[in-house]
């Protein structure tokens, strides 16, 4: 089965649902493809299935998820972001990246 496992932690931190689709970015070498997310072991980041030919181990990915929203909430939407150390440990959580100008 494909998918992506995340510790259950940081799925509840970043609001990503069991079984959301997410998009996956592998900073090492540039991959980028969808799946969905399933709840793994503590710290755990892992890819499964045909995926998991598109990142090495040790790699260092950027998991994203989406809503939709209608035009006036999104003037106001402030995405939240969460980081994680080398052991998938949350090391910081912020919410907005910055005024987006419309």
């Amino acid at each position: 089965e494909g998918s992506i496992s995340i510790d259950k932690r940081l799925m509840e931190e970043a609001d990503i649902l069991p079984y959301e689709q997410v998009h996956v970015l592998d900073v090492n070498n540039g991959a980028r493809f969808q799946t969905y997310a399933i709840e793994g072991e503590s710290r755990e980041i892992g890819i499964r299935g045909a995926a998991a030919r598109l990142v090495a181990v040790g790699d260092m990915v950027i998991i994203l998820s989406y809503c939709y929203v209608e035009d006036e909430e999104a003037r106001n939407f402030a995405p939240k972001l969460v980081y994680v150390d080398a052991k998938n440990a949350i090391t910081e959580t912020k919410q907005g990246v910055g005024a987006i100008p419309f």
